[in-house]
């Protein structure tokens, strides 16, 4: 059964893979939306249904063409049990009915968000230090992302990897959903384990992968272990 953002209870942060979008590198598998429809699919055919949420992160399109592949988006995501946040956007989120939106560091406070989407819908935060993480509590978010854990592979780093040691104080400090983010491959999850992390978030491993659904099937089963 697929989820409504209009329904006036939370979706509940409980994903375990945080597909962070980049359309350039699923232009050689498909585009964005299918890429994102494959990705979702397989991981319910895998038994991972309301595994997966997807991060519309497409910072340099204009209003009107992102606010065009969120609606697409929100479609499939309805449809195939995967929940759909927007970055940054908060009126692309409300026009596009998303579930929830993503803060970077520099965007809306998490108060501010709030007012304006309201109760029902998800706050995410990007977060790179342990104070970070617990001031994205404090403030009301449902979840926060952390990195970079590791070096990225779709970007150049923006920090220096905090290491798993770092990570695991973030999520012992916070009192939400820390999600691990940077340079995150099926065989890296393997290292978060005693963590405390809620899950992972990616870009590279699935926007840039061969077979995207194929690993994020990989991720999603190591994240079972």
């Amino acid at each position: 059964m697929s989820r409504s953002s209009t329904s006036k209870t939370k979706a509940s942060p409980k994903f375990k893979l945080y597909v962070i979008t980049d359309r350039r590198l699923a232009a050689a598998r498909g585009g964005l939306v299918s890429t994102c429809a494959v990705v979702l699919r397989a991981a319910r055919e895998a038994g991972f249904a309301h595994h997966v949420a997807i991060q519309l992160r497409e910072k340099d399109l204009p209003a009107r063409e992102m606010l065009g592949l969120a609606l697409e988006l929100r479609r499939v995501c309805a449809e195939l049990d995967g929940l759909l946040l927007v970055n940054d956007r908060l009126d692309v989120a409300l026009a596009a009915g998303a579930d929830g939106v993503h803060l970077p560091a520099d965007s809306f406070s998490v108060p501010q968000a709030r007012a304006l989407i309201g109760a029902h819908r998800l706050i995410g935060v990007s977060t790179h230090r342990v104070e970070e993480a617990v001031a994205a509590a404090k403030a009301g978010a449902d979840f926060a992302v952390f990195g970079p854990v590791f070096t990225p592979l779709s970007k150049g780093a923006y920090a220096p990897p905090a290491g798993v040691k770092t990570l695991r104080a973030a999520c012992r400090a916070a009192t939400i959903p820390i999600y691990a983010l940077g340079g995150i491959t099926r065989s890296r999850v393997a290292a978060l384990a005693g963590s405390g992390a809620a899950g992972v978030g990616v870009i590279g491993a699935i926007m840039g992968a061969p077979i995207p659904e194929e690993a994020a099937v990989e991720i999603l089963r190591e994240l079972a272990h």
